[in-house]
């Protein structure tokens, strides 16, 4: 028995657990209160209108699941950013679901909303798959109107995108469930299809208090843009159902009626699970993101039959370059080696740590899979790039500069997961958010930022320190470690995994043993999407 395994899985797995513990409380939404209230209107949650609509014993996973987390709080907060974003599969068609989620201020749009809104929008455009929005929704939410209407990057950007998807010929219903108003009401008349359920669905750009306060007329919301007035007199949506079933039904056989599409041609054979149980992940990472571990026992967890054919297995050897299956689909792994190693040159290199030998690799292996059509995975456990007299003058930067080239003007589907650490330039290098991975995703223990805990904290406390001795003000050993200990506490809070998922940095935090499902289906939606563009490298520094 390992003592040291065993160890390091309990802990592992205690901050999984912690994970799935406040998962489970966002998924209560507005809380039970709020929720009980719907369905004694006759409506049915969130979450409960996408298992209804979802395929019964079908994958799916959840994006953004902790959006907003921590945040707003002075606003009464905002769970999963009042909407909910499924990956999963419709009358066995693969497509993305967004629900509003109307337990959350009546569904009104936060600035994380509208960001989570795009970000679905963004996979679904990527990808050419097919979205369904279920709508419930107030609108803008009026006290934070000025960070989420006017800039680029916000409301309306949704209406453009309705658009660019509709003329893409990528697939839009929606269903209006509840409140649709405003600038809002755009989004399912955007859509190809759209519909009405009757009593509790409602449609107009102002409500009812509005119109009176505009133009004096008195007139009941349901008369100005209830489900008959909308499929009998406006003509503004296609169909009216009698409740939420009926309109979750009515999308089932629509998208039952979809055609095949054109596929990027991605190989795959039968898949075999893992002979290295994916369990172990557990006990073979560290509980400190410090400690040394062997990244290749990893990805044997990972890959099928644990598999692989590393490329140029001697030659830069802090980032591990190998092809593989995952769940049948060829894939190209780029992965930080986390253990100690010696160069060709005899030299020790540091595990986690981009080198000038490593970049010159993981670049030309990348050239290799998007020559041969093979989707990239980057499992990030990075500290950054070597430092240091002897690496600058060996062109570090100019190495490193070619690796994110490289990443940069990769056309094949990039996906990344964030094993452990994700600092600085290497979370660049490994493509980070900034590098469009079609799904980025964290494990529980991730930790993201610009440089370590430990070593910011320092630097940060050396500015501190520096500033009050200016001030002629001399400090104590005592007040030095306190000036440490509050610096150290506040900048790991923002390192951890649940604060990048929160501001959406990352898609989700997920159980490691759901890897191989995330990369799976991550790739058989890029495959709805066939690659256009031609491989370029640039200009690069040789």
């Amino acid at each position: 028995m390992d003592l040291e395994f065993n160890k390091r899985e309990d802990q592992n797995k205690l901050k999984l657990s912690e994970i799935n513990r406040l998962f489970k409380e966002i998924k209560q939404g507005g809380g039970e209160k709020r929720l009980q209230k719907l369905r004694d209107e006759g409506k049915m949650t969130a979450r409960e209108r996408i298992e209804y609509l979802l395929d019964k014993d079908s994958d799916s996973i959840e994006i953004g699941g902790f959006a907003g987390y921590e945040m707003y709080e002075e606003h009464g907060g905002c769970p999963s950013g009042g909407v909910v974003v499924v990956m999963g599969y419709v009358s066995g068609r693969q497509c993305l679901v967004v629900a509003n989620d109307a337990s959350v201020k009546a569904g009104a749009w936060f600035p994380i909303t509208g960001k989570k809104n795009l970000r679905a929008q963004e996979i679904a455009m990527e990808n050419r798959l097919p979205i369904i929005y279920l709508v419930d929704s107030a609108g803008v939410y009026l006290p934070m109107q000025d960070e989420i209407f006017p800039d680029k990057e916000m409301f309306g950007r949704i209406f453009r995108n309705n658009a660019k998807m509709s003329a893409a010929g990528i697939i839009q219903i929606s269903a209006v469930m509840g409140s649709c108003v405003a600038g809002g009401a755009y989004l399912p008349i955007m859509s190809d299809e759209a519909m009405i359920v009757d009593k509790t669905g409602s449609i107009f750009l102002a409500g009812s208090y509005l119109v009176k306060a505009a133009i004096g007329e008195s007139i009941d919301n349901e008369t100005l843009g209830g489900a008959t007035t909308h499929c009998s007199i406006s003509g503004v949506t296609d169909f009216k159902a009698k409740d939420d079933k009926d309109a979750l039904n009515r999308i089932k056989n629509i998208m039952k009626s979809v055609g095949s599409y054109e596929k990027a041609g991605f190989d795959r054979i039968e898949s075999f699970p893992p002979k290295l149980n994916p369990e172990n992940i557990f006990g073979i990472m560290p509980v400190s993101r410090a400690e040394q571990y062997d990244t290749l026992e990893i990805i044997k967890c990972i890959v099928d039959n644990s598999e692989f054919e590393e490329y140029k297995p001697d030659y830069g050897k802090t980032i591990i370059c190998a092809t593989a299956r995952v769940d049948g689909w060829s894939v190209g792994i780029v992965a930080n080696q986390r253990k100690l190693v010696k160069s060709g040159k005899g030299e020790m290199q540091f595990g986690g740590v981009i080198y000038s030998d490593s970049a010159d690799k993981a670049t030309r292996f990348i050239a290799n899979c998007n020559q041969r059509k093979i989707p990239l995975i980057f499992l990030q456990d990075v500290t950054g790039f070597m430092v240091g007299s002897k690496s600058e003058h060996g062109g570090i930067i100019k190495d490193g500069a070619k690796m994110v080239n490289a990443v940069s003007n990769s056309v094949v589907p990039k996906f990344t997961i964030i094993t452990g650490n994700s600092y600085g330039a290497g979370n660049y290098a490994m493509c980070g958010k900034a590098y469009d991975p079609r799904l980025i995703v964290a494990w529980p223990w991730a930790d993201l930022a610009v440089m370590g805990g430990t070593q910011a904290a320092k630097v940060l406390a050396q500015i501190q320190e520096s500033t009050l001795k200016k001030q002629g003000k001399e400090i104590s050993d005592e007040e030095r470690q306190e000036i440490l200990d509050s610096i150290t506490k506040k900048y790991q809070k923002q390192t951890e995994a649940t604060y990048a998922a929160s501001r959406l940095w990352t898609d989700a935090i997920i159980n490691p043993v759901d890897t191989r499902k995330w990369i799976s289906m991550g790739i058989e939606a890029a495959d709805h999407s066939p690659i256009t563009e031609k491989f370029n490298l640039g200009v690069i520094q040789v």
